[in-house]
């Protein structure tokens, strides 16, 4: 049971680094989507992954880095999704 409580720190500072990791692929991706306009063209899947880049910083600022690390993959997931449409849409624009 010592080995648990001594345990414990360390794996939550590996669910920080893990949240940390994955919340900037994320923010990176949202980012990348914001600049090609995604907002517009994609503002569903732009503002879903928006939202849950929000839920994820929320989580970890309560110490849930397993939920936090979840959102933040769904707003990854939804930023590239909001970046390939808007990419489609911006290339069937001069069809």
């Amino acid at each position: 049971m010592a080995f648990l409580a001594a345990a414990a720190p360390s794996l939550a500072s590996c669910g920080g680094a893990l949240y940390a990791a994955q919340i900037n692929a994320a923010s990176s991706k949202l980012a990348q989507a914001k600049e090609i306009g995604a907002d517009n063209l994609a503002a569903y899947e732009y503002y879903y992954a928006t939202s849950h880049l929000t839920k994820a910083m929320s989580e970890a600022a309560e110490g849930d880095y397993s939920d936090a690390i979840d959102f933040a993959e769904v707003a990854q997931q939804y930023a590239d999704k909001a970046i390939n449409l808007s990419r489609e849409a911006r290339g069937g624009a001069g069809r």
